[in-house]
């Protein structure tokens, strides 16, 4: 498969689209990807490393600007080859499995590192696998682990769905299970039992009372939420159960660690017998907008009539880049809420839209 870098990234997205690359299998993508990065853009040093195609200028220029996007789907649901049609509002739109998630994204990354020919940034590509399933093989973190230093920059750009919207930083995240511990009984002789199911009710009512809180971070409210996610309990339909286990999910504003939500957590269930265990977590990310590099871009998006900057709600690999103290933000065409679904589309002219701004500001002019 040849992919034409030069042409309309709405084209690009097309082909991209039409390039099956479910998690797992994303080995044809990243050979089309690195062929073309080859043979068609200039000043580039590039590397692969498994699925991850790798790209990098050496220009000695005083910022160095990280463009991401990973290039797998979920699975296709009969969403490939895409196909162009008007959307729902009556707006140009193409449908097709990856199309929102981040097709479109890698896409105009990949049009600008071929037509930008003077950026006013030394610029970093890396186009990853494995982001859609479990963390152990997210490319993104195979890269942290043994290329770090491709790593480096000065700013992060995620082509994550965002509307056109700058979406800044990222929520925590962390995951407890709460489990109690009862007397197993016939439930014709409740009595002689102690229900673990019940013990749970408290849980469940701190949950409905609680309150989340918001915080506004550079201009950005991050709003926490702390959600029952799975519950499970029962032995047989006349057995008092003697255990029962709650899943809990705490989604955080990045101005607190994984420790201190891990504290806050046990606070709101502070007083209850039951055993607490932490299952996941991951750290949010600071927005970073005060810093030279995110300014120029915020300013380059407005010049160019965009959504302007919200914060993100949800995790992202953004995490990775603020982790190592690189402001980072998630920006590319496509309603995030349409990502993973049958009819997944792209409205075609936020394609053309946030290749213009990021154009700008690359290149360092308004238009």
């Amino acid at each position: 498969m040849t992919i034409d870098l030069h042409a309309d990234p709405i084209t690009l997205t097309a082909a991209l689209v039409d390039i099956p690359s479910v998690s797992r299998d994303e080995a044809a993508i990243a050979d089309a990807v690195e062929r073309a990065l080859v043979e068609q853009t200039t000043g580039f040093e590039i590397l692969r490393h498994g699925n991850v195609v790798l790209a990098r200028t050496h220009r000695g220029l005083p910022t160095r600007v990280i463009l991401a996007g990973h290039l797998d789907t979920v699975p296709i649901a009969d969403n490939v080859p895409g196909r162009f049609a008007v959307g729902p509002t009556g707006e140009q739109v193409f449908y097709g499995c990856g199309s929102v998630d981040m097709k479109s994204g890698d896409a105009v990354f990949l049009h600008l590192a071929a037509t930008v020919a003077d950026p006013v940034h030394d610029l970093t590509l890396i186009f990853y696998d494995g982001e859609e399933i479990a963390a152990e093989f997210n490319g993104l973190g195979h890269i942290e682990r043994d290329l770090p230093d491709w790593l480096s920059g000065d700013l992060a750009v995620l082509g994550e769905p965002s509307g056109g919207w700058i979406e800044a930083g990222c929520q925590g995240t962390l995951r407890v299970r709460l489990s109690a511990s009862g007397v197993r009984a016939h439930s014709a002789r409740a009595w002689l039992g102690d229900n673990a199911i019940h013990r749970l009710a408290p849980v469940l009512q701190r949950l409905a009372d609680y309150r989340a809180r918001e915080v506004d971070i550079d201009g950005c409210v991050y709003r926490e939420g702390l959600s029952a996610v799975r519950v499970a309990g029962g032995v047989a339909g006349n057995v008092v159960p003697d255990a029962a286990e709650l899943d809990v999910n705490f989604r955080f504003a990045p101005d607190r660690t994984v420790d201190q939500a891990v504290e806050h957590v046990r606070e709101v269930f502070a007083g209850l017998e039951l055993s607490f265990e932490v299952t996941d977590s991951a750290p949010g990310a600071l927005p970073g907008l005060t810093a030279p590099a995110a300014k120029d871009l915020i300013a380059s998006v407005q010049r160019h009539g965009g959504g302007g900057v919200r914060a993100k709600y949800g995790w992202t690999d953004v995490s990775r880049f603020a982790a190592r103290g690189i402001p980072a933000v998630n920006f590319g065409p496509g309603d995030p809420n349409l990502a993973h679904k049958r009819d997944e589309h792209v409205p075609v002219d936020q394609i053309t839209a946030v290749t213009a701004m990021l154009r700008g500001y690359l290149s360092g002019t308004p238009d």
